[in-house]
């Protein structure tokens, strides 16, 4: 049976799916790895390491949803681009 989640940890990884624009299991993911590659392997490291990311994440200036709409306009001109399947 699978292990009951730390509902902190579950949400700050929710939080920064969101800003990301990934998955759920790719942010947890992501967030193991980092805190994996500190040295950290506990839910403390974890934690510390999704707040570290989501602050990051804060402090840039740009908006990954706005960058996504103009490399998509950008990208219309583009013979490869394919608006329909």
């Amino acid at each position: 049976m699978a292990a009951i989640q730390d509902p902190t940890f579950v949400k700050l990884c929710a939080q920064l799916a969101s800003r990301l624009s990934i998955s759920l299991a790719s942010a947890r993911r992501r967030v193991d790895q980092a805190a994996a590659q500190e040295g950290g392997r506990d839910l403390a490291a974890r934690i510390a390491m999704a707040e570290s990311m989501l602050a990051s994440l804060n402090q840039e200036k740009g908006d990954n949803a706005q960058q996504l709409d103009s490399l998509l306009q950008n990208s219309e001109g583009d013979g490869n681009f394919i608006l329909e399947d």
